[in-house]
């Protein structure tokens, strides 16, 4: 090792002694202290629970076919979207990206055995699931009914739901800091022996950065719920304006953590992404450095601009032009991880596999979500939007095209690893196909029904239909289309679990990547290596040999965890 280089090695030596896996279902599956384990639980509760909140987003778009609505009260209505918006936001996105995902990858591509706090990680898992039955037992109260802002004082009138409400928020948040903590201890003190901060890959840098965000954004999400939370049982009126609370307090509490939140499930996106184009272009990611540095230049910029969902709110115009030239200034380093993608792609010999499929399809709708934000961040234009379906519109592009389309791309490329076994690209392909077609049908008519003018979270659109008799069949379509994306993500559980039986067979780097987790067995074994690699070099440095014997991107031969050199050392790379 170089004698100029940084390590972390020092930390890994509690680490050093490797215990056997421990033995019976409960130890091993249930109350597992394995980062693998645990991103598993993650996932397959997340994937559940997608499934609640997606039939909810269903049931509001069939009431919306017609204008009168269809087949519900307005009051249903109500609780529908506000349990569809809270349920997809802090127990589906959050837990499937950085839970799942990042528990799954970061501790292998860093080189480490485990996480840091091995135990705090469990216990971080286990609340997810009681936050969740928190929130859904609401519904056994009559549901909150305020959409998932839950913005008093209407949400005031939410009793015994809203207070549930509160908690399961409450809750979930102290999950979110445990595992923010856990990551950035991990990522800091755990680096395999010469992996410097320029030597991790971009996704572990998208996860640190993910992971600051939990860390200091939580905190104010807490207070602002657990105040509304104190107001809804005893009544002490910290938001209720008529007894001198202060309403848009809580708004300006709940959006410091929202709005970072949009980035806490969309920068581990950016991170997948920047893993999977270099594979599949065969070539070394663009702009390496920048995009790293951008990620947390997000993270930072992400708390300067909350401030742009409170326009209508009464915000005096002095601070109005200053989030708005925010808002425009946190374009600048998305836009440099848009324009290195592409650059990526740029001569590269793609192949078109699932996974490249889904990070090509999230350049173009995150991208086309970002270009509407820019327009929701002008003041004058948000006045006259906000309110409308332009903003549904827009939001479902960057949630759904850009952290959902992340996340698929993320399932495929790594369930070999996880699994040993490959998933069927012919489903995967299809399954693809449907999901890009159906979300922009979906959503990409919500933007000129916005710019007529149709509101939002209405449970009825008789007067905007006597102005703009398209209003029905363009929601009746939409309606139609979102139904593709229901059968993608039918597809999408079924090659999952069809796959772990009669998938191919995986082997140990079946895409011919270069980070660490390619180098060790399919699925990886409960220490994950017996020998801590050494890193030398970058991860993606396609133009160099690759650092281990390779005969048509499989393994003929993998000696038993030998000594591992990401990548082959040269001059360069040791003076990297």
């Amino acid at each position: 090792m170089h004698a100029g280089t940084t390590t972390t090695h020092d930390a890994h030596d509690v680490h050093d002694h490797i215990h056997p896996a421990p033995e019976g279902f409960i130890r091993k599956y249930v109350f597992s202290l394995d980062h693998k384990v645990i991103g598993f639980q993650y996932f397959f509760t997340g994937l559940f629970l997608l499934l609640i909140a997606g039939s909810f987003a269903e049931l509001v778009r069939l009431q919306l076919t017609k204008p009168e609505g269809a087949i519900m009260s307005h009051n249903a209505y109500n609780e529908m979207f506000t349990m569809h918006g809270t349920a997809m936001v802090w127990m589906v996105l959050i837990p499937l990206v950085t839970g799942a995902i990042g528990n799954f990858v970061m501790p292998l591509q860093i080189g480490a055995r485990d996480v840091a706090f091995p135990w705090l990680n469990m216990a971080s898992f286990w609340i997810f699931p009681i936050a969740a039955l928190i929130l859904f037992s609401s519904m056994l109260f009559g549901g909150p009914h305020a959409g998932w802002t839950e913005y008093p004082p209407i949400s005031l009138a939410d009793g015994t739901a809203g207070a549930l409400w509160c908690m399961a928020i409450f809750v979930i948040g102290i999950s979110s800091t445990m595992t923010g903590l856990n990551f950035m201890v991990t990522i800091i003190k755990m680096r395999a022996p010469g992996m410097t901060w320029t030597r991790m890959p971009l996704f572990v840098w998208a996860t640190f950065a993910t992971a600051l965000m939990n860390m200091f954004a939580t905190v104010a999400l807490s207070a602002a719920t657990g105040a509304l939370f104190i107001e809804h049982v005893f009544n002490v009126p910290f938001f209720d304006a008529s007894r001198g609370g202060s309403p848009v307090l809580f708004e300006h509490m709940f959006w410091f953590y929202s709005h970072p939140a949009v980035y806490i499930f969309i920068i581990p996106a950016f991170g997948v992404v920047s893993e999977v184009l270099p594979v599949f272009a065969r070539k070394p990611i663009f702009g390496y450095k920048m995009i790293a540095f951008s990620s947390m230049a997000i993270s930072i910029l992400a708390f300067t601009v909350w401030a742009h969902h409170m326009f209508p709110s009464g915000l005096a115009p002095w601070l109005q032009l200053p989030f708005m030239i925010l808002t425009y200034a946190i374009g600048i380093p998305t836009g440099i991880k848009v324009f290195s993608w592409m650059a990526t792609l740029w001569g590269g010999r793609i192949h078109y596999t699932t996974a490249m499929l889904y990070a090509m399809g999230f350049l173009i709708t995150f991208t086309f979500g970002g270009i509407t934000g820019v327009f929701l961040a002008s003041v004058p234009v948000d006045l006259h939007m906000h309110g409308t379906y332009f903003v549904v519109g827009h939001f479902h592009y960057v949630v759904a095209g850009g952290a959902v389309m992340g996340f698929l791309a993320a399932i495929p490329y790594w369930y070999p690893k996880a699994t040993g076994r490959m998933m069927s690209e012919r489903i995967g392909q299809l399954s693809f196909w449907l999901f890009f077609i159906g979300l922009n049908g979906t959503f990409l008519p919500m933007h000129w029904l916005g710019l007529e003018g149709m509101p939002r979270r209405y449970a009825s659109y008789i007067d905007f239909a006597k102005s703009n008799p398209d209003a029905q069949f363009w929601n009746t379509f939409e309606t139609a289309m979102s139904f593709l994306m229901v059968a993608s993500v039918g597809l999408l559980v079924f090659n999952v679990l069809w796959s772990i039986k009669h998938g191919k067979v995986a082997g140990i780097n079946p895409w011919g990547a270069r980070t660490l987790e390619w180098t060790i067995s399919s699925p990886p074994p409960y220490y994950n290596f017996k020998k801590l690699p050494e890193v030398y070099g970058r991860p993606y440095d396609y133009d160099r040999p690759l650092p281990y014997k390779n005969t048509d991107n499989e393994l003929d031969e993998y000696p038993e965890y030998g000594r591992v050199l990401m990548p082959i050392p040269t001059p360069a790379a040791v003076g990297a």
